[in-house]
């Protein structure tokens, strides 16, 4: 069960109740946008007379804290835009402005490339999604992945982690910060059950959603790249507890004096044995689910754009569960699982000069998993079986996983807002350790170079071309991939989006650990999309067709002679205006998809896909009684499942059992309601509970189905129970901020 399913959405929420602790100092925050609505990166924010100021980053948004008491004049310029000045006078209570950029005669305004991707910033205005939008969708428990399945590409797979995105398995989809890859971004998977993200999005002010044609900038993800964006510096102190049936955590986050850096912690524990003796499970626990995160992090700003931010996270795991044996009624099949891991990020970015900018990063991460397989009889004694391939149902593996990566960007700003940027990175990696009675040993280095450039052709046309190198070590291969995006901006707030791009991707390493001669896996997408935003509503419909080449094939050879397609149609409705504090979206997904790779036969719908999807989620607010409900609905198709049967003479794989699931139907519901306890208090806390039902109408969800040996016996995937539930209590300190919670929140 997911580490932070107790949690909800609700430490979102704690994000919003950030605590303040004024030091006498004026704190000046807001965004820069274009008349269109984009933000401005990179814009110069200076106060008069004062050798004080700072830059917007990507998404726009920008802090600087004075000590100015007198009348300060702020001006606000950038490349191609006219110059913005505000009086302001200082005073006791933070400023938060919206300054919009006017363009310059001949300068392009309001395109923007956005074919195959959402971006989620928590600087977005209108109907734009931010990460507060996606986190607080009700049934996401406090997981990116698990949100972000509320928009259109991703399939509702219920029992394994990760996002299956446009006919794409989990490992096609990868997730960078601040540039550098997370190498493992889940707990060890448990067999049918879902597991929990390691990192908290509540790290994150931008969050980028690319289902295909993504940048040149990043690289080996097949399908689907989430690209996320740490905060730089929180706007004051703060510090909060939390406090649920299975879970407790806290964690503080202080703004120096001068506001030029930070620090701060988190840390939580998860137990869910005792939620587990009141709400039955299956399978039965004999070890947890047990879960230990913590993570710290500092920020220092350097000169008047620099900022130096460091990350690391460190977790524990164990998960130890018993189901019948599929294969013999009086025996019982023993999984248990324990994990280590931390990942470190240290990233830096600064202006080399008033036209030069470079972005650093470097990460690493340890990650080790200790799993073991038994089959038990009903003493609960080892038994061991000789027949074969009923001796392969005992095994047991201590995988050991080192991973590091350095970056280096430049960019290179041009007039018109035109850009280019280049640089390069390395990867490298090493696994060590044992599966059964097989050492494993495997290292690679992968070497990446890579160019792109943002061109205006005219006030309407805009393209995004670039080109990237990889080089593996272990696959002794390289590779040129091309990418190239197009948008042209119509009358009326319409855009339409064109993107084309090549993709690879190494093998996954446990089929590297005993094979050699593979090589990289190959997609080619192509998409094309319409979006139209205005008067806080959005709409956006996208088709694609993607190629898929050199898959790797499974037995009787291991080889990358597989192939496949995903084709499809998506689309995405957001209103934010038709109804007084009521917000929702609509989603529709169509995918027509088939594979031939690891055990299939020949071309097939994989298990993991269905043709039709659908997902709404709808959040109401009741500002007179600082409360909201938000609830979501999910529907898709039946998803393919298949027995395949080795048939050792004639070296083939043929299909023994195969049929289509019942319906995925599921309605979540989250309510929250925000209180301010111990009002006697100077800065008093604010407070609140939440309560929350997964699959309120109780529906039995079949993910698919496993298989006996010899396909005589198949056993549902189910959830571990119908319904999930949360109830729990938070405390945020600092002075009441209940209003914008509610004000965000809409």
């Amino acid at each position: 069960m997911k580490r932070n399913a107790i949690n909800h959405f609700i430490s979102t929420v704690l994000l919003m109740l950030t605590a303040h602790f004024s030091y006498g100092q004026y704190h000046i925050s807001g965004t820069v946008k274009n008349d269109a609505g984009e933000p401005v990166p990179l814009a110069s924010i200076k106060l008069s007379q004062r050798n004080e100021g700072t830059k917007t980053d990507t998404a726009g948004f920008f802090d600087l804290t004075t000590s100015a008491k007198e009348k300060i004049i702020l001006t606000v310029t950038s490349v191609g835009y006219k110059l913005f000045k505000k009086e302001l006078i200082p005073g006791d209570s933070t400023a938060h402005l919206d300054i919009v950029l006017l363009s310059n005669i001949n300068t392009l305004g309001a395109v923007t490339i956005s074919a195959g991707s959402f971006e989620a910033s928590d600087k977005a205005k209108g109907a734009s999604l931010t990460a507060i939008d996606a986190l607080t969708v009700a049934g996401s428990n406090h997981d990116i992945t698990l949100a972000l399945r509320s928009l259109p590409g991703a399939q509702q797979i219920g029992e394994q982690e990760g996002l299956f995105v446009r006919g794409g398995t989990g490992a096609e989809t990868k997730q960078y910060i601040d540039g550098t890859l997370l190498k493992s971004p889940n707990y060890p998977g448990v067999p049918g059950i879902q597991q929990g993200a390691r990192v908290s999005p509540l790290l994150f002010s931008g969050i980028l959603f690319s289902t295909g044609g993504y940048s040149a900038l990043y690289g080996q993800a097949l399908s689907s790249a989430l690209i996320l964006e740490s905060i730089d510096m929180p706007p004051k102190s703060s510090a909060y507890f939390v406090a649920y049936l299975a879970n407790i955590g806290g964690g503080l986050q202080k703004l120096a004096h001068d506001g030029r850096s930070s620090y701060g912690f988190n840390i939580s524990y998860s137990d869910q044995t005792f939620y587990n003796t009141l709400v039955p499970q299956q399978p039965s626990y004999f070890a947890g689910p047990k879960y230990l995160q913590g993570d710290a992090n500092f920020r220092i700003k350097s000169g008047k754009a620099g900022m130096l931010k460091f990350y690391t996270n460190w977790s524990s795991s164990e998960v130890g569960m018993l189901n019948p044996d599929i294969d013999s009624a009086s025996l019982r099949s023993s999984y248990h699982v324990k994990g280590v891991s931390s990942y470190n990020n240290l990233s830096y970015r600064n202006l080399l000069s008033e036209n030069w900018k470079v972005d650093i990063g470097m990460a690493y991460s340890y990650n080790e998993v200790n799993t073991l397989y038994k089959v038990l009889n009903q003493q609960s004694q080892p038994v061991i079986l000789t027949a074969e391939p009923l001796m392969y149902s005992s095994s047991q593996s201590d995988i050991k996983s080192d991973f590091a990566q350095a970056r280096i960007v430049f960019t290179r700003f041009l007039s018109r807002n035109q850009a280019i940027r280049f640089g390069a990175e390395h990867f490298y990696s090493r696994d060590h350790g044992m599966s059964n009675d097989s050492t494993i040993a495997l290292t690679d280095n992968l070497t990446a170079a890579f160019a792109e450039g943002d061109i205006y052709l005219s006030d309407n046309l805009a393209v995004k071309a670039g080109l990237r190198l990889e080089n593996s070590s272990v696959l002794h291969q390289l590779v040129v991939a091309p990418r190239a995006s197009l948008a042209y901006r119509l009358n009326g707030n319409g855009q339409f989006n064109l993107a084309y791009g090549i993709f690879y991707q190494e093998p996954e390493n446990d089929l590297l650990y005993h094979t050699s001669g593979l090589t990289f896996s190959k997609a080619t997408h192509y998409i094309l999309n319409y979006t139209r935003k205005a008067n806080n509503r959005f709409f956006r419909v996208e088709a694609y067709y993607k190629r898929y080449d050199d898959l790797v094939k499974i037995g009787p050879v291991t080889n990358n002679s597989g192939n496949g397609y995903a084709k499809g149609a998506e689309l995405f409705f957001r209103d934010k205006r038709s109804v007084k504090n009521l917000d929702y979206w609509i989603t529709y997904t169509y995918l027509d998809t088939k594979r031939d790779y690891l055990y299939y036969p020949y071309e097939l719908r994989p298990s993991f896909a269905t043709p039709h999807t659908a997902t709404a989620a709808i959040k109401k607010s009741f500002p007179d009684i600082n409360s909201f409900v938000n609830i979501s609905y999910a529907f898709a198709t039946g998803r393919p499942y298949y027995d395949f049967l080795y048939n050792q003479p004639g070296n083939t794989t043929r299909i023994a059992d195969q049929g289509i699931t019942k319906p995925y139907n599921v309605v979540n519901l989250q309510i929250a309601h925000l209180t301010s306890l111990f009002s006697n208090w100077k800065d008093k806390p604010i407070s609140g509970f939440s309560i929350g039902v997964n699959n309120l109408l109780g529906t039995n969800q079949v993910f698919g189905y496993n298989y006996s040996y010899n396909g005589n016996n198949k056993l549902p995937i189910n959830l571990p129970a119908r319904r999930y539930f949360s109830a729990g209590i938070f405390f945020n300190f600092g002075i009441d901020r209940t209003q914008d919670v509610l004000d965000n929140n809409l």
